[in-house]
């Protein structure tokens, strides 16, 4: 076997073998995500998004329930996955005081195509360029999705999530907060 043939093999062996050790000894999603310090509430409560409407609505609007602001894409599967949890949570405590918004990061049609196919219960706004700089706003330093926001009834960050999100997680998380 030829020495370049050896270092081709040897560099592609390394190469899986470090990815495999990424994927098995990295720390769990939620511990690479920012921490709730990291959020600049201020700012986020003061953005505007538009809806699938096309009007623009102020976060500010859900100040005062505990809101749950969720930056997804229908093209990332483990953001489909959690969107299921997410509808069933909201019907379980919306009248107790809870709020998912979600912020959609891609085409307004494809979003929109996905809300009505599955059933969305909550407001969904368009982000797009806007939006991927609130997600870093609210604390999402790896720019990744989906990527979740829990706030109190204040308004204060308190739980920030990076990953899909079980339901039985979230369920937990805003069940100490209304």
């Amino acid at each position: 076997m030829s020495h370049a043939k050896f270092a081709w093999i040897l560099g592609a062996i390394l190469l899986i073998g470090g990815v495999v050790a990424f994927r098995y000894a990295r720390p769990p999603a939620e511990a690479l995500a920012g921490a709730p310090e990291d959020v600049r509430a201020g700012e986020v409560w003061d953005s505007r998004l538009p809806d699938l409407a096309g009007r623009f609505q102020p976060l500010a609007q859900w100040r005062g329930k505990v809101v749950v602001l969720n930056f997804w894409a229908p093209w990332c599967p483990p953001c489909r996955n959690e969107i299921p949890g997410f509808v069933q949570l909201q019907n379980r405590h919306g009248a107790a005081g809870l709020q998912f918004v979600g912020v959609a990061l891609d085409d307004p049609d494809k979003v929109a195509a996905f809300v009505d196919t599955h059933g969305v219960n909550y407001p969904t706004l368009l982000g797009g360029d806007a939006g991927a700089a609130l997600s870093r706003t609210a604390g999402n330093r790896l720019g990744g999705l989906p990527y979740t926001v829990v706030f109190d009834r204040r308004g204060k960050a308190v739980a920030t999530l990076t990953g899909g999100v079980a339901e039985a997680r979230m369920q937990a998380i805003v069940e100490s907060l209304l």
